[in-house]
């Protein structure tokens, strides 16, 4: 069955807080309100009190005055704060399930993006969410309400000078739809560079020790400088855009106050040649009534310019949510209605032996074939090692194991069962690696070695498998032992101490299968040599040992050798070296 693509569908997130933002709008539409009622407060004080001099009425107005203050302001307060809490919830939940989305997505599209890109996705354009949630979208609202009762109440007072508002919010409409289109395709560009400036920091951030070692400072501060000057570049067009539109809207309607006074005056003296004659209470509320009129004018090319931004953000939130992981969980389990607590209880880890079988399994990467027909097969129990020359795709065989990318063709099964049928977090689970490529978060060395059982594993655990990776050797002389918090990806430990962590990490897991992928490349001989021994006496537990080292695999029960993708070589390691091929070679030059 064919996938729906995604989106990200606001209106659901907003649909959810219906209640508070319907109270918001409630108080919003009831400030505007006695924002409406002041100018006809004001228009009897000029009427009634300055000009007929009724003084018994003055004290009722200015107590009408003062309650529309008090009013306004508790109004006002209620829908920035209802808006407020909402945006922060709907940004907060439509953060945390992109975050969701992107881990959901295979390994393939983590190889065509950069982190600098997802880092934008989800910090800066869900903060434009949160600006039309929060914000934005009440000022719309209040925009449209208050331009329609100005313009009734005005129409109340004098039909013909109410035309002239009409016609400003029509010019002033125009000229806010001409900008958006112009802002549009400037604010897609914006975040592309600003995603470029984030990566491109990023990298070099976490790269800075090579950076200083190649003495590439003055290399990577032009780089950084020109992604930065285009993003400037940007910025100043943006401005343009919005210089170039704004002060005619805000000219538009300074110059309605002055049409409103020179008509109106003309009115106040001669008369109204088209009904009844207009007072000067009825020209002053008129004046603070385009008052009104104005602030929605200029308020159009503001929301325009955020409205344009906060688009270009759903566009591109759109765009991750519409990718479809090419690794999809096809097990019978993931299908069924059951909860995540019963299907971990109906399948675990713990029901996998580790036998291991590949049948004719190929792999292609765009229109390069990295493995072509590769079979083989390993016990329960068993030691595999796998040997090749870089780019062999021995690192491809583990990731496919582990379902990181898909077999184009072929089968892989682990005790009789397609790992296709096989819940997609109960075959990692059942995996633990050392990977070639070491991480390790910045956090503490006891955390790292929990990684995915913080809640499981207990401490004597960490400490057995510290002792048997030969971590505690280390690890006992450092002030807060297991607690010490190391740096991003273990920075301030040495290459053979990174690996012992990854290792003793692995270890700790007591997993049906162990990958190490060339894991032991920074220890010293001697090292790697007890760590083997202790890998030689887990009992129960299927090994496969990626190494350039003879010594790592020597006493694995089944050698095979890569070359271009294909297995040339298998075998024993005495069955291996009669055959006077690849392994003999790699034996020779290395003994």
């Amino acid at each position: 069955m064919k996938e729906k693509t995604e989106k990200l569908h606001l209106s659901r997130y907003i649909r959810r807080y219906a209640v508070l933002y319907l109270i918001a709008v409630l108080a919003m539409m009831s400030g505007t309100i006695l924002d409406m009622v002041f100018p006809i407060i004001m228009q009897h004080i000029v009427d009634d009190v300055l000009i007929a001099r009724k003084m018994e009425v003055f004290r009722g107005l200015l107590f009408a005055v003062l309650s529309v203050g008090a009013g306004r302001f508790i109004f006002q307060y209620v829908k920035e704060f209802l808006c407020d809490v909402c945006g922060s919830r709907i940004a907060s939940e439509v953060r945390i399930n992109l975050f969701q989305k992107i881990q959901s997505l295979s390994a393939n599209f983590f190889d065509g993006i950069n982190s600098g890109e997802l880092m934008s996705r989800v910090k800066d354009d869900v903060d434009r969410i949160w600006d039309i949630t929060a914000y934005m979208g009440i000022l719309m609202a209040e925009v449209f309400v208050r331009v329609v009762s100005t313009i009734y109440f005005m129409i109340k007072i004098n039909w013909i000078l109410a035309i002239l508002p009409i016609l400003g919010m029509f010019a002033s409409g125009a000229i806010a739809i001409l900008m958006e289109k112009h802002l549009d395709c400037l604010y897609g560009e914006l975040a592309q560079k600003n995603s470029e400036l984030n990566n491109t920091a990023a990298e070099n951030l976490s790269g800075v020790r090579t950076v200083k070692a190649f003495a590439r400072e003055g290399f990577e501060i032009a780089k950084f400088h020109k992604h930065n000057q285009k993003y400037y570049e940007l910025n100043i067009d943006l401005s343009r855009v919005f210089v170039k539109f704004n002060p005619i809207i805000q000219l538009i309607g300074r110059a309605l106050n002055v049409l409103i006074i020179f008509l109106g005056g003309l009115m106040v003296i001669k008369g109204n040649p088209f009904g009844n004659d207009l007072s000067i209470g009825e020209l002053t509320a008129l004046v603070a009534y385009v008052g009104n009129m104005i602030w929605p004018m200029e308020m159009l090319g503001w929301l325009t310019n955020g409205f344009s931004s906060a688009k270009a953000s759903l566009k591109r939130i759109d765009k991750i949510y519409a990718e479809i992981p090419n690794i999809q969980d096809k097990s019978a389990l993931q299908d069924s209605d059951f909860d995540e607590e019963l299907k971990s209880a109906l399948f675990t880890s713990d029901d996998l032996c580790g036998n291991i079988s590949f049948e004719n399994v190929c792999y292609e990467s765009g229109e390069r074939e990295i493995l072509h027909d590769v079979s083989f097969e390993v016990k329960a129990g068993q030691t595999l090692g796998i040997m090749g020359a870089t780019g062999s795709g021995k690192t491809t065989i583990i990731n496919l194991l582990k379902r990181m990318y898909d077999a184009t063709s072929g089968v892989i099964k682990m005790d009789g069962t397609d790992i296709k049928e096989i819940p997609l977090p109960v075959l990692r689970r059942s995996i633990a690696c050392v990977m070639q490529d070491i991480f390790l978060f910045s956090d503490t060395i006891d955390g790292n070695i929990r990684l995915g059982s913080k809640e499981t594993m207990t401490k004597a655990q960490v400490r057995m498998a510290l002792e048997k990776s030969h971590s505690a050797e280390f690890v006992d002389k450092m002030e807060e032992k297991e607690q010490t918090v190391i740096g991003e990806r273990g920075v301030g430990l040495s290459g053979g101490q990174k690996q012992r962590i990854t290792i003793a990490r692995a270890l700790a897991r007591k997993t049906p299968v162990l990958v190490l992928d060339d894991s032991t490349s920074a220890l010293d001989t001697e090292t790697e040599l007890e760590i083997q021994h202790v890998l030689a006496e887990l009992s129960g537990m299927t090994k496969i040992i990626i190494a350039h080292r003879i010594s790592a695999v020597r006493n694995a029960d089944k050698i095979i050798v890569l070359d271009k993708g294909k297995i040339v070589e298998e075998g024993t390691h005495e069955q291996l070296l009669l055959k006077n091929g690849l392994y003999k070679e790699t034996y020779d030059s290395q003994y």
